[in-house]
């Protein structure tokens, strides 16, 4: 699989193998679905992935898919691409709007809201931009380490 301009989007024309096809990333499982089979693309030339850090990367692209679509007013996009790290990933809402926590750390919680304080955990560089045609992407970094990295 080579990724256009450096990142894999659902609608760059650019098919994971076993991934949804492009433009089908609509919910939360083909999103996940995608984001695994990038994944075990990039690592799977004989030295594989950490399925611990596959089951994180599922996670995060879960609650920020999910979130998108109840939140932020429907998925406007969703985008992979491997970098040394681990897997970069973006998801598109059409709610300009920011999420509270993104400012400030949750310390209580009443009940819901558990996708936020999971995705700051388990992702790193965490970056909320508006886009100019409205909305925002949500992009972090889920780092993935080898099979044989202890």
């Amino acid at each position: 699989m080579e990724p256009t301009e450096g990142i894999t989007t659902a609608s760059s024309g650019v098919t994971a193998p076993g991934g949804p096809a492009p433009g089908a990333v609509t919910s939360a499982a083909t999103a996940r679905a995608y984001a695994e089979s990038v994944a075990r693309a990039r690592w799977g030339a004989g030295r594989g992935v950490r399925e611990e850090d596959v089951v994180d990367l599922l996670l995060v692209v879960s609650e920020l898919v999910t979130n998108a679509i109840r939140h932020g007013d429907g998925l406007a996009g969703f985008e992979v691409r491997p970098v040394g790290e681990g897997m970069w990933i973006a998801v598109h809402d059409n709610s300009a709007v920011v999420p509270r926590a993104a400012y400030a750390f949750p310390t209580r919680h009443h009940g819901s809201g558990y996708g936020w304080p999971l995705v700051a955990r388990l992702a790193r560089d965490i970056v909320v931009d508006r886009r100019p045609e409205g909305g925002k992407t949500i992009s972090v970094l889920v780092p993935l380490r080898d099979a044989d990295t202890p």
